[in-house]
């Protein structure tokens, strides 16, 4: 057992990882606070029901958390959620010196994600690309929106957010700003470059710096381009559960299946945290396993 470790009470060293993520990570203060709960409840586990030191929690303890977590029926994001903050706490107690060993070093092979997020096939996308009718008011527009999010896994409100200079056409990029107000640049497909500058091209006149913009020539909020998105996915007749992370999470998807490394991916998200992006190998994962079952014949 770590000395220090036992000097400190895990409430304390709860604050201490809290005002590093905050000073040195700079993480934006919903995430800050998001962890902040989430490692109170895992205190309560460890202190109230466990009734040890940090230093002394094992892997199989944090595995019987996180199945405590399951039964209390919290979605699987949240469980994911639970995770990057527990990971990176009892990281950040090792680099300290308050630990001697990291327990949670290979958490990421168990299984948690159960429900995994729900994404369309290649085909459903293409169908969905080409969904809004040639006969549409805004079809140039709506037709530019699907594939830029699309081609860069944007959230809506990163789609909403776009400013006309932050379509870097020329160089093939786009330039987001995601949770934190943090800037990326994201590489785009040249289908949706043309589709951007049709529709660049069909409103040269607009004076508003939003890049995308309603019949009324205001910007979109979020609610209103997702119904929007929700109206072209209902009329292709899809019974998915879909939700406005399908189409970034179908980029994601995509992406791994391709052979695309894992880093490239977060980056291109926009994730913080690489623990959040590894969801997407479980659902590769499961996709493989079903097609050994159904296709080989000792499946």
């Amino acid at each position: 057992m770590a000395d220090s470790g036992e000097e400190s009470s895990m409430r304390d060293l709860i604050a201490q990882f809290l005002a590093w993520l905050r000073v040195e990570k700079g993480l934006s203060k919903n995430t800050y606070l998001s962890y902040g709960y989430d490692l109170e409840r895992y205190r309560e586990f460890v202190e109230g029901y466990l009734r040890v030191n940090i230093a002394d929690v094992t892997r199989r303890d944090i595995v019987d958390y996180l199945f405590i977590l399951r039964e209390r029926k919290l979605s699987s994001r949240s469980i994911a959620r639970h995770v990057a903050a527990i990971k990176q706490f009892h990281r950040f107690l090792r680099r300290e010196g308050h630990l001697k060993s990291d327990c949670t070093a290979n958490l990421d092979k168990f299984n948690i994600w159960k429900n995994l997020p729900e994404t369309l096939s290649r085909s459903e996308v293409e169908s969905l690309l080409a969904q809004p009718n040639l006969a549409e008011e805004n079809r140039i527009r709506d037709t530019a929106m699907l594939e830029l999010m699309y081609s860069a896994g944007l959230r809506i409100s990163e789609l909403v957010s776009l400013r006309r200079e932050d379509a870097l056409l020329d160089i093939v990029f786009i330039k987001c700003r995601g949770k934190g107000g943090k800037e990326r640049l994201i590489p785009i497909g040249e289908v949706a470059v043309d589709k951007l500058r049709s529709y660049l091209d069909s409103k040269p006149d607009h004076n508003s710096d939003a890049l995308f913009l309603t019949r009324l020539g205001k910007p979109f909020c979020r609610q209103g381009c997702w119904k929007m998105i929700h109206g072209h996915i209902k009329r292709l007749g899809i019974t998915k559960k879909i939700t406005p992370h399908t189409l970034r999470h179908s980029f994601a998807t995509h992406l791994l299946a391709g052979g695309a490394n894992l880093r490239s991916i977060q980056e291109m998200l926009g994730h913080a945290d690489i623990a959040t992006t590894q969801i997407y190998t479980h659902v590769t994962a499961d996709r493989l396993r079903s097609t050994h079952l159904r296709c080989h014949p000792r499946g």
